[in-house]
């Protein structure tokens, strides 16, 4: 599955905080999405939902290593960032 790695509030790369956006291709379980944040071990890695988004609105979740959170700031921006260029390409 596509992902990217961002750096929300750096400069320069390998600055700012780390967040990994996912994009996965089928449904993913909480708990396999927790694994995989787990994996990445970032603060946060947030899963871009498939299915019934349009260009204003997306389903997100975002996970910690540790558990889901219902909201985190760093990784609203930095997934935003990634709709914007990467799906929408606008």
């Amino acid at each position: 599955m596509k992902f990217f790695i961002i750096d929300v509030f750096g400069i320069d790369k390998f600055s700012g905080n780390q967040l990994a956006v996912v994009l996965p291709d089928e449904y993913l379980s909480k708990d396999r999405m927790q694994e995989i944040a787990d994996e990445f071990h970032f603060p946060e890695t947030t899963f871009i939902l498939p299915g019934n988004n349009t260009a204003d609105q997306f389903k997100v979740k975002i996970f910690t290593p540790l558990e889901e959170v219902p909201f985190a700031g760093h990784p609203t921006l930095g997934t935003a960032f990634v709709i914007k260029n990467e799906i929408l390409k606008d």
